[in-house]
């Protein structure tokens, strides 16, 4: 048990917990937000719909993460997480998205959870840098593992071998810019614990 990087779909990972990349509104969207939706079925809108919204529209805030059940998934939950769209990178957005990874593990140990996945958070159509952006995830994983129990096992989730790549390098602790050429190839996605 431990730290994993895996190439594929997020939304057939068995785990305890999936992370969806959300937006504020939580009812859905494009990317991961969409797959998860789609594949979870109806009854996880319905559930999100439910939520108690803390600004009208608005269900998360950015930085923050709200935990629903997994219906169809794989999955028992799904840990919703809204990232920070890119600006440039001076408008807070690395202590936001730390704070997306601090608050879904948080979130994971307060239900007791032992295996979780994560998206590529704001690597999508929010434009964050994967490079920037996979530093800001392992870092933050590596010190929450340090200090906590749960989860157990951790899996960031990638939809191509480039973001694959760009994990596996950082987590052995290189630059992922001088170092990717030589990264072990992505293996496919793991049906089982």
């Amino acid at each position: 048990m431990g730290i994993e990087v895996i190439q594929g779909d997020i939304t057939v990972v068995a785990a305890d917990a999936i992370v969806n990349a959300a937006n504020e509104t939580l009812l859905g969207g494009n990317g991961v937000d969409g797959a998860i939706h789609r594949a979870a079925g109806p009854g996880l809108l319905a559930e999100c719909r439910r939520l108690a919204e803390v600004e009208p529209g608005i269900r998360c805030r950015v930085g923050e993460a709200r935990i629903t059940g997994a219906y169809r998934l794989l999955a028992r939950h799904v840990i919703h997480t809204v990232g920070p769209i890119w600006q440039g990178g001076e408008a807070g957005e690395p202590e936001l998205l730390a704070r997306c990874y601090r608050s879904v593990l948080e979130l994971s140990l307060n239900h007791k959870i032992s295996s979780i996945a994560f998206p590529a958070i704001s690597c999508g159509a929010y434009g964050y840098p994967p490079e920037q952006a996979v530093k800001i995830a392992v870092a933050e994983v590596h010190a929450w593992k340090d200090a906590n129990p749960r989860p157990a096992r951790v899996i960031f989730c990638c939809a191509d071998r480039v973001m694959a790549d760009l994990y596996r390098v950082e987590l052995e602790g290189g630059s992922a810019t001088t170092r990717l050429g030589t990264a072990e190839p992505a293996p496919s996605v793991r049906r089982s614990m």
